[in-house]
């Protein structure tokens, strides 16, 4: 019995030295220590010595098995204080270090600009209504005097969801539906996205545009020319020079291009004004008669006039960009800027 019993501590510790992990320690503890151990197994047999000897071999596994415990319990405990020192090591934090930061959300630069948008023209009473980006034919070309054979819809470069369902190519169908459900005086703007099967350096297939519109009895010329003067000098400064172009739109008569001096060159010429000097800015013009018919409008009571602005084409001049896709590639070094 003395001889298995010291053979057996002697396994116990050579194989507790080479052990590795908690996990190792505790599977030889229960192998060694268990109930089903091998030190309980010596235990059993101590019925069938002798009193004399069954006392002597009791002593000596209780010897055994209370420092192979110990053993086992220093073991497990200098792994753990390894192991928590080795963590401590590796997740240590370098309080010399400059702290992260949490950079603020800012909002985008196009949206930066259509509120400055607004609020220029809620100063001077305008009301900021909104519509649908998949919209009917009818209120996208049709009721704005384009029927479906007219040349000015090629210009347009459309997505058809449909015959009769396309994706807005302007923000003017929002002009049918407010008239269509007010009556006169009517002063609203109406921004949101637009799009067009074009892409550029100056266009993309998804941009922003507001369009605005002033109904009432003696609507003039010299009022549309009023207002858009008043809101390219808020918006650019009142040095500005602004011209206005005769142009064609197919729902406004007389129609006009609005151009300002280059706020990049100055007027000198550069890749953006392509030399002229001038940028375009926006169109306007005065409600056709046929346009109020389409919402039962008596173009012998009320006149009014239309604009329509690209917030892109804004945001570049306003801040100096040369490519419109710097808006919409969402990088960070760029957008911070702002």
């Amino acid at each position: 019995m003395s001889a298995r019993l010291e053979k057996l501590a002697s396994e116990a510790l050579g194989e507790l030295s080479g052990a590795s992990s908690i996990d190792a320690v505790l599977q030889l503890k229960t192998r060694y220590l268990g109930r089903k151990g091998e030190v309980t197994a010596l235990l059993k047999e101590l019925g069938s010595l002798s009193p004399e000897e069954r006392k002597k071999a009791g002593e000596a596994i209780n010897t055994v098995k209370a420092s192979l415990e110990e053993a086992f319990d220093e073991k497990a405990a200098a792994l753990e204080a390894g192991g928590r020192a080795a963590r401590l090591q590796k997740e240590r934090i370098d309080i010399t270090l400059p702290g992260r930061s949490v950079r603020p959300g800012r909002m985008h630069p196009v949206t930066q600009v259509m509120e400055e948008i607004e609020e220029i023209f809620s100063g001077l009473g305008f009301d900021v209504a909104e519509g649908p980006e998949v919209e009917l034919d009818y209120y996208n070309f049709e009721a704005l005097n384009l029927p479906k054979d007219h040349p000015a819809r090629d210009m347009q470069d459309t997505f058809y969801v449909s015959d009769e369902v396309l994706l807005r190519t302007h923000t003017s169908p929002v002009q049918i539906r407010v008239m269509e459900k007010e009556r006169p005086p009517l002063r609203v703007i109406a921004p949101g996205t637009v799009y067009r099967r074009d892409s550029d350096i100056t266009h993309t297939p998804m941009f922003h545009q507001v369009e605005g519109f002033m109904v009432d009895k003696g609507v003039t010329f010299s009022n549309l020319k009023g207002v858009l003067t008043h809101f390219l000098h808020s918006l650019f400064g009142d040095k500005t020079d602004i011209r206005f172009r005769t142009s064609f739109f197919p729902f406004t008569e007389p129609s006009a291009e609005v151009d300002i001096r280059c706020v990049i060159c100055g007027g000198s010429g550069c890749r953006v004004c392509k030399g002229s000097g001038w940028i375009e800015i926006l169109g306007a013009g005065m409600i056709r008669p046929e346009v109020f018919k389409f919402v039962k409008y008596d173009p012998e009571e009320f006149t009014g006039f239309a604009f329509g602005i690209g917030i892109e084409r804004i945001a570049m001049l306003k801040y100096g960009m040369d490519d419109i896709r710097m808006l919409f590639e969402n990088d960070l070094r760029f957008l911070r800027q702002f």
